[in-house]
């Protein structure tokens, strides 16, 4: 976020160049090809919360999308439990209560309004599959046509969920990033509604953290714990902070505490001055939804942490699947990606990174149902085939 854009009265987007361009132009990223950033929108106070409203609708102030062009399927207000945890009273924050299961919804219920409003009638979509599976229901919702593009090795069941909304689905042989490029390519027919380029896609994952705040009595927590993969989270979080800081209603950043798996830590690399090759050649991760090795935003997502006074850890693909074994031990059935939030959980707590008088905010961005495959190679074996029938 550039907190130099500041303009209230007429949001604007822009490019890394610097370059501004109206809300209205039908375009996902700048001249110089680089990811648009919306200008900052002033921030909430609480009477400005629509408390009558059971979605993150409620932050409608701070969302730059006319009433009139809301598509909805009631996304948001996700539950924020707390837990013991190491002795620690913890809060994770449940995305998967949104209506396709996963924080995804959030960002694109907002680019899905948005787009209508424009009056497009089709949309492109690549996705390694909650971010599809979103489009498609919300593309479904506002009867426009969507198109998804998704990685060949992608979990059945999120490829399954996007067909069922009615989307068409190419499956495309390659890594997340080819995928994208490809993408990309098409996109010069069909108009891109990209969940890491689009800017209005950021305005609706700032909403959690409009609902941390909301929910700890309108304080801000001291940490919050992040799985990254383009980092859209991050870059919510710094949105949302940064306008509740414009609008005194916190003093101060929560520190934004990212992990990634281990060959798949572009961002934490940055972060920690590590050469991502020192790593060796990239292997799957169980954590499909953070395998993206070339985040278009990796610059603001560096510095969004930088100026949290966060962190960033890689994790082993161990501590992500005892993380998610753990997370189920309590009655959290979270896919592995959301694993990868809770193993850096751990690695900040056992450094000291995250005291014992501090509140953290642990998001879980989307329930294992997404993900069967993977979950089956963690839990399958432990399954009695007779337990069902003496129940």
């Amino acid at each position: 976020m550039d907190d130099s854009s500041t303009s209230f009265d007429r949001p604007f987007l822009y490019d890394r160049s610097g370059r501004r361009y109206a809300v209205t132009d039908r375009r996902w990223r700048g001249e110089d090809g680089t990811p648009l950033a919306l200008s900052p929108m002033p921030g909430l106070t609480p009477d400005r919360i629509d408390t009558s409203e059971r979605s993150l609708w409620r932050y409608q102030a701070a969302i730059p999308v006319p009433p009139r062009h809301r598509v909805s399927l009631g996304e948001g207000c996700t539950p924020m439990l707390p837990l013991d945890w190491n002795g620690l009273r913890v809060h994770f924050k449940l995305e998967w209560f949104n209506p396709t299961s996963s924080f995804k919804d959030r960002g694109v219920a907002v680019m899905i309004s948005h787009l209508r409003g424009q009056g497009e009638t089709r949309v492109l979509e690549d996705s390694s599959g909650n971010g599809g599976s979103s489009v498609a229901a919300y593309a479904a919702a506002a009867g426009i046509r969507a198109k998804i593009i998704v990685p060949a090795a992608t979990s059945a069941a999120k490829i399954l969920q996007a067909r069922a909304y009615g989307a068409r689905i190419e499956l495309v042989e390659g890594t997340r990033d080819q995928v994208s490029d490809e993408a990309i390519r098409q996109s010069e027919q069909i108009p891109y509604a990209s969940h890491n380029w689009h800017p209005f896609f950021l305005q609706g994952t700032k909403t959690i953290a409009y609902e941390m705040w909301e929910s700890l009595g309108f304080r801000a927590p001291d940490n919050v714990v992040l799985v990254a993969g383009a980092g859209s989270n991050i870059l919510g979080c710094d949105i949302a902070f940064s306008e509740l800081l414009e609008a005194r209603q916190i003093d101060r950043r929560p520190r934004l505490l990212v992990g990634q798996p281990e060959h798949w830590a572009t961002i934490a690399d940055a972060v920690n001055g590590i050469d991502p090759r020192s790593r060796g050649p990239r292997v799957p991760t169980i954590a499909e939804g953070a395998s993206i090795a070339t985040p278009v935003r990796l610059p603001e997502t560096v510095q969004a942490i930088r100026r949290s006074g966060g962190a960033a850890v890689a994790v082993t693909e161990d501590q992500i699947r005892a993380a998610v074994r753990r997370l189920a031990s309590r009655g959290l059935y979270a896919e592995p990606t959301s694993g990868v939030a809770a193993a850096a959980l751990d690695h900040f707590l056992a450094d000291g990174t995250i005291g014992p008088d501090q509140t953290t905010v642990v998001v879980l961005t989307g329930a294992g149902l997404k993900s069967a495959e993977k979950m089956a190679t963690l839990f399958g074996s432990d399954i009695d085939p007779d337990e069902g029938s003496r129940a």
